[in-house]
């Protein structure tokens, strides 16, 4: 594999843990609420992955 495979590997997984971490905190707002800004920043993070560049 290479580091770029590994790399989307690894933010899928962080995606995968946000995602569980929303569905654990339903019903508690602050949990919530943070879990939704790491899902975020998760997928913001993953953004080069999907650009066509140089």
């Amino acid at each position: 594999m290479t580091n770029h495979q590994i790399n989307f590997v690894g933010w899928i997984l962080f995606v995968v843990s946000a995602i569980g971490f929303c569905i654990a905190s339903i019903g508690h707002f602050w949990a919530m609420f943070g879990s939704i800004f790491f899902l975020l920043a998760c997928l913001i993070f993953m953004i080069p992955f999907f650009r066509k560049g140089p």
